[in-house]
């Protein structure tokens, strides 16, 4: 069996606030770990520490204690430029709103991650050529998110979160502005980035939603309550080889 090879941990992590006389325990003692090519979603109900684990994976926030790991080093104690900079080179955001720039095309939307890094310039263009592309964007590079649906404009999102080959791709709630229908084709996309070895951590309140992953992490009053591994994609995988045979 081959090794998985950790990239994002947390070890024994409290995060703490203190709101007037109270300390609310948003985490209190949570332990995980995101291992390479992992498709991991985090569930739980409105104040279980979803949002609170979201921005220390996203590394928007620190723990009161305890240890994130990503990669092989301990970003918990980084001063705030050295922790932006794990944010902008190691981690991909993809949020519920899009978040895009509206007077930029594109093309433009998915350069930025690597504007702020000074890397934009002919091979950066190549690259945003290449992933538009990728998630079927490939004629509408020179669009304003205005003149896209909501399922394109998530597919910009998705494809301007890989521009920094980041470790991992962090969703928050990606689908949750979509129909249906569109919410689908965004999943198939998930699945399809999955295939191809990306690494997605989701954080998701709808169970159709969070089966999709290999793994679900349950939060209940800021602990892992516990920890599914999914069958919905391989029983309808061995479903449609049986419905094969029988033809």
């Amino acid at each position: 069996m081959t090794e998985r090879e950790i990239i994002a941990e947390f070890v024994d992590v409290h995060r703490h606030y203190t709101m007037g006389d109270n300390i609310v325990r948003a985490l209190n003692g949570v332990s995980m770990q995101v291992a390479r090519g992992d498709y991991l979603t985090i569930m739980g109900r409105s104040g279980s520490g979803k949002s609170t684990m979201l921005n220390l994976l996203g590394c928007l926030d620190r723990p009161t204690s305890g240890e994130y790991r990503v990669g092989n080093r301990d970003v918990s104690r980084l001063s705030d430029d050295a922790l932006s900079d794990v944010r902008g080179r190691e981690i991909g955001f993809i949020f519920q709103s899009f978040n895009l720039i509206p007077q930029l095309t594109v093309l433009e939307n998915l350069e930025v991650p690597l504007f702020y890094q000074n890397r934009v310039g002919a091979e950066s263009r190549k690259k945003a050529e290449y992933l538009a592309d990728r998630v079927g964007l490939g004629q509408r590079l020179e669009h304003k998110p205005l003149e896209l649906s909501g399922g394109q404009q998530q597919r910009v999102a998705i494809a301007r979160a890989l521009m920094n080959d980041p470790l991992f791709l962090l969703a928050d709630e990606a689908t949750g502005n979509l129909d249906s229908n569109t919410e689908a084709e965004i999943l198939d996309l998930f699945d399809d980035l999955r295939s191809d070895g990306v690494t997605i951590v989701m954080v998701t309140h709808n169970p159709a939603v969070a089966e999709r992953a290999d793994r679900t992490l349950w939060l209940k009053d800021g602990e892992v309550e516990k920890l599914i591994e999914n069958t919905r994609q391989t029983a309808t995988v061995a479903a449609g080889d049986a419905a094969g045979e029988q033809a």
